[in-house]
């Protein structure tokens, strides 16, 4: 059963097989997504004209798709995985017994553990019914049934039942797409994060034996904890003085536990471990990435297509501005808070939020609700995408209020044309900002960097650089020169040519066989037919939830991750 499709003229495989040197895998952002990601990865194709590549684009079901960007010439084609897609397969009663009771106890090992191995091992319980079979009989199969009511007990135990089942609806659904999909043969693969795009890269490096390389701008697994913690949908345990026992987990650790399990299959598969800056390095190594394969090579920009736009400061009011996605961990909130703050000490400064407002409409909606509270309607303008080559000479200031960053592109756009910045302290925003240690010789603060979530700290940081012109003016030579010594895309390009002239020479990965203990088709895993007791009943799945239940119903909120989101999309 296919879960994917390609666009574009159908590629020419060689005499290998292979249709493309480079396999990038992109989650939610390029080429149908503009920001930070998309920029970055658009860019790294083009400084990278003697490869092919091929785009596997990992996307919720509905997405739109329609091009950001013009596709480079060394692009040979796009397939498509649309995560949790209905199929239409049915299994055999038989045969669904069996994969079924054989998944069970590998899949609660993979979601609580994760790892390269359990992922081999479930690939080879599917492979004999592959053809056959879809994320359809997994999740609505009366041993699919079995199999859920199995895995309640092992990763939940205690909780709630009903929200176990739709979480599971969810995780599992995309685990199954992610496992079941046609993927394209390269010489290589590419991740630009972990989450379902390093899980799709350790399949293509186990079904491939191709060398795999990731590249993490934020950490996926702290992005997906930060919005799994503020969503208000899922469950939390009940307080404590409302039951005998705390409760080990709840739905929200589920999701946590599954993140974090592909994190570590991901590293486990990879050649190389990239990341922007050494900040970033830590969170990997806690998620299981191998130190020996750790490495960090920083953002890069053309830095000379800002350098020589002009300013018209002094020609206008003072004007900063936000630039980035209308989402809540850009918490465009504080930023709006900040500007009703500053306009006490500048009170004809002027405010921008620059960047696509509808991926969170509700969100969006409350940000205007408080620009209107605040009555900051003639201050605060909302300009959705914009040509940033064309709006830098008419801003002063750069504002990130966000609560997670990876290595913001956008910080060095806006530095190549000598605009200072005012940044939360997140992600490698400080380093940026004041240097590296053994930056020598010692450049100077390219702006201010101040606490996440405090407005008022944001306003006097605003307020310092638009009034105090000397400060101002050392602050816009430091961030433009750091962005020359430091961000130059040359430098990029040479690390990352290297790398992949490195892996399209590589021979096939030779790994360990089959697990001898892989259970035969006759009896997988030693189960007999005796089933768990006390089973809840299984609700009418196919026809959706009963009214009020947490179910994927039209009224049910998304997940909490697929965006899908990519790390530190701007």
């Amino acid at each position: 059963m296919s879960h994917s499709h390609s666009t574009l003229p159908t590629p020419q495989a060689d005499a290998d097989g292979f249709v493309a040197d480079i396999c990038l895998i992109v989650e939610g952002t390029y080429p149908y997504v503009a920001g930070g990601v998309s920029g970055w990865a658009h860019d790294l194709i083009q400084t990278q004209s003697n490869h092919s590549f091929h785009l596997l684009a990992i996307l919720p079901q509905g997405a739109e798709l329609k091009l950001r960007y013009a596709l480079p010439s060394n692009v040979t084609g796009i397939t498509h995985i649309w995560l949790a897609p209905e199929g239409k397969h049915t299994l055999p009663r038989f045969k669904g017994k069996k994969i079924c009771q054989a998944l069970q106890p590998e899949i609660a090992r993979f979601q609580s553990k994760g790892g390269l191995e359990s992922m081999r091992r479930l690939l080879a319980i599917i492979e004999p019914y592959r053809a056959k079979l879809s994320r359809n009989n997994l999740l609505n199969d009366l041993h699919a049934w079995h199999m859920t009511v199995t895995l309640y007990k092992a990763l939940l135990g205690q909780g709630p039942f009903l929200d176990f089942f739709w979480t599971w609806r969810f995780l599992g659904g995309n685990l199954f797409t992610a496992l079941l999909c046609e993927l394209p043969k390269c010489r290589s693969y590419h991740a630009v994060s972990t989450g379902y795009a390093g899980l799709l890269l350790a399949r293509c490096h186990l079904q491939y034996s191709r060398p795999a390389i990731v590249t993490e701008h934020g950490i996926y697994t702290n992005e997906r904890r930060i919005e799994i913690t503020m969503a208000d949908w899922l469950y939390d345990q009940p307080k404590a003085d409302l039951q005998v026992e705390k409760l080990d987990k709840d739905v929200k650790s589920l999701w946590i536990d599954a993140f974090a399990a592909y994190s570590l299959t991901c590293y486990e598969a990879c050649h190389q471990i990239l990341t922007l800056y050494g900040g970033n390095q830590k969170f990997q190594l806690a998620d299981g990435a191998d130190p020996a394969r750790m490495r960090i090579i920083p953002n890069g920009i053309h830095w000379q297509s800002f350098a020589d736009i002009p300013s018209n400061r002094g020609q206008r009011p003072p004007t900063v501005a936000l630039i980035g996605r209308v989402v809540p961990i850009k918490d465009v909130k504080s930023f709006i808070r900040a500007c009703g703050i500053l306009r006490k000490t500048v009170p004809h400064a002027v405010a921008y939020v620059m960047g696509p407002t509808e991926e969170d409409p509700h969100y969006f909606d409350e940000c205007t609700d408080i620009i209107s509270h605040q009555g900051l309607e003639e201050m605060i303008t909302f300009t959705g995408r914009v040509n940033l080559k064309e709006w830098m000479g008419k801003i002063d200031l750069l504002v990130l209020t966000s609560i997670s960053e990876g290595q913001p592109l956008v910080i060095l756009e806006a530095g190549s044309a000598g605009v200072p910045s005012v940044t939360t302290d997140v992600g490698g925003c400080r380093e940026m900002i004041e240097g590296m240690a053994d930056e020598e010789p010692p450049l100077g603060p390219g702006g201010e960097v101040t606490e996440v979530s405090n407005p008022a700290a944001t306003a006097r940081a605003m307020a310092r650089l638009l009034t105090d012109s000397a400060w101002y003016e050392q602050c816009s030579t430091a961030i433009k020169a750091r962005v020359i010594r430091y961000y130059a895309q040359e430098d990029l390009a040479k690390a990352y040519g290297e790398i992949y002239a490195q892996l399209v020479q590589m021979p096939d990965v030779q790994r360990q066989g089959a697990d001898p203990n892989t259970p035969d088709e006759e009896n997988p895993q030693g189960f007999t037919d005796h089933q768990p007791a006390h089973e809840p009943t299984a609700p009418a799945a196919q026809h959706g939830p009963a009214s009020g239940d947490k179910g994927p119903s039209a009224n049910q909120p998304p997940p909490p991750h697929p965006r899908p989101t990519p790390a530190a999309e701007e």
